[in-house]
């Protein structure tokens, strides 16, 4: 694969983004962040769209590194950096389809975080996991921290930042940060199981509930808004399709409507 900023593949309801500088440990720079949050978009205008997988190259790489997260050197360029790489994980928590991870690599600093705002994460076993912005004299931007913490728990957040050491894999599993962590054999069979699962649900009832528990974890619950949402559900077509379906004994054909 040709090296450059992130590259977007949709195939029917599959959008695949894949960082694709694996010669700089997949390093983020500010090319590529302006162009996931061009991808983003594009993905959330395509309603045919259903899974997001994002990826790595991590090919000719002696370590394996999904990505090393942002490049120092935009630092140079502008020290207000950290707030603008804000949103792309944001976006990135946001896009409307569910998203999974596909983590054939370790990954440190900002890319942590592009990884927790993942719906689902696929590990591949033997990598690591580094967040040294404190090392770096770094306060971690808001967003970020909430992520953290709401994933990792407040303990474990407290080891990844304050200490800022490699925490492998095998490690985090008890966290339940991962949907499966994995042998490389099996590491492809398991993210397509994922995806598979994923695009037979209703498109649009899992674009609003994936909505409504980000919603939750972020601490914006609305009753009224979630029993909005749950209304309009209950009189879509799609709800109609999936009780026929369900009494027909068939697979259901979601429009997402």
């Amino acid at each position: 694969m040709t090296e450059g900023t992130p590259l977007l593949d949709i195939t029917g309801a599959v959008a695949t983004l894949t960082l694709r500088r694996p010669s700089q440990r997949n390093s983020l720079t500010d090319d590529d962040l302006n162009t996931l949050l061009a991808h983003f978009e594009a993905i959330n205008h395509n309603a045919a769209v259903r899974v997001t997988v994002l990826r790595a190259d991590t090919t000719a790489q002696k370590q394996g590194v999904f990505s090393a997260g942002y490049n120092v050197g935009g630092f140079d360029n502008d020290p207000m950096a950290p707030l603008f790489f804000e949103k792309i994980p944001e976006a990135l928590e946001r896009l409307r389809p569910v998203t999974i991870c596909a983590l054939n690599g370790s990954v440190y600093g900002g890319a942590t975080d592009l990884v927790l705002a993942c719906d689902f994460t696929v590990a591949q076993r033997g990598y690591t996991w580094r967040m040294p912005a404190a090392a770096l004299g770094l306060h971690y931007y808001p967003s970020g921290l909430r992520r953290y913490v709401s994933r990792f728990g407040l303990q474990a957040s407290k080891r990844a930042f304050l200490l800022g050491q490699p925490m492998p894999y095998e490690d985090l599993e008890p966290l339940g940060i991962f949907e499966a962590l994995v042998n490389e054999d099996s590491f492809e069979a398991e993210v397509q199981s994922l995806v598979d699962a994923i695009s037979q649900m209703a498109p649009l009832a899992l674009a609003q509930t994936k909505k409504s528990l980000n919603e939750i974890a972020a601490g914006l619950y609305s009753e009224p808004l979630l029993k909005e949402r749950s209304r309009q559900s209950v009189h879509s077509q799609d709800f109609a399709e999936g009780r026929a379906a369900f009494n027909e004994r068939r697979q259901p054909k979601f429009t997402g409507q």
